[in-house]
């Protein structure tokens, strides 16, 4: 009889349509911008002509259609490091070569508000799932040419307004409410710009795949200064998601991503 021969899940699946966003080859464009937020996909495509909704299964919703002439993907990630992981392996597997994540994220430094868009130059690993694919030493960083462009294009669609533009270091936390006052501080100290929970994975499983990821967030609260999350911050928030928006866009264009 022969031996069991365990499941190698680098090849399971590949070739096929995905097992958790039920998307199959050539159903994508080589670019997505990715939300964590399902009910966020249909902001991206109010950008769009020729949209299509490809699938929606659990937290992943998935849309396509058209930019300026270019196919474009939108995938919802759903909250944190473990589904945005399975996300970006499963698209990556049906041909998307890079991702922009277009989320929602609490600044830590005094002046940060509701609305400012924050563009990431790495992570701070603060979770659980990369460290299942790499050393805690490995850096999570996303690709430079798509950070640069997100940093220019979001100063050039804000030039004259209220709106803010940061760049700089975020962490990517597991727990939303493990987030104490102390640990709050402590990355203020750091100088790190903004956290959230998915861009970690994302950087991660990007450099290990060989693919090109970046992120550009709407700020949501601001957690050292006490702007609240429950706050009347929901139009400046939106704002901000279509701005980051619009920028992503503009970069998977002009990138020819």
């Amino acid at each position: 009889m022969n031996a069991p021969s365990p499941v190698d899940k680098n090849s399971a699946g590949v070739g096929e349509r995905q097992y958790h966003i039920a998307v199959a080859p050539g159903e994508v464009s080589t670019v997505a911008l990715l939300p964590g937020d399902p009910f966020r996909v249909p902001l991206i495509a109010e950008f769009l002509t020729d949209v299509k909704t490809i699938a929606h299964n659990r937290e992943h919703l998935t849309m396509t259609g058209v930019y300026k002439g270019r196919k474009i993907t939108a995938t919802s990630t759903g909250m944190g490091c473990p589904s945005t992981a399975i996300a970006v392996e499963e698209l990556i597997r049906v041909g998307v070569t890079s991702f922009i994540r277009v989320g929602s994220s609490a600044g830590l430094q005094v002046g940060v508000k509701p609305g400012d868009l924050l563009v990431s130059e790495g992570a701070l690993r603060n979770d659980g799932t990369s460290a299942a694919y790499a050393h805690h030493g490995f850096p999570a960083v996303p690709d430079l040419a798509i950070a640069l462009e997100l940093d220019k294009v979001a100063r050039e669609l804000t030039k004259g307004t209220n709106t803010a533009v940061y760049s700089g270091i975020n962490a990517s936390d597991d727990a939303f409410y493990a987030e104490t006052p102390e640990w709050i501080s402590e990355l203020n100290r750091l100088g790190i710009l903004n956290v959230e929970m998915e861009s970690s994975a994302l950087y991660v499983v990007a450099r290990l795949r060989g693919v090109r990821a970046g992120m550009i967030c709407s700020t949501s609260s601001n957690l050292f200064d006490g702007t609240s999350l429950y706050g009347d911050i929901k139009t400046a928030l939106k704002d901000g998601w279509m701005n980051s928006i619009e920028a992503a866009l503009e970069v998977a264009v002009r990138l020819e991503l």
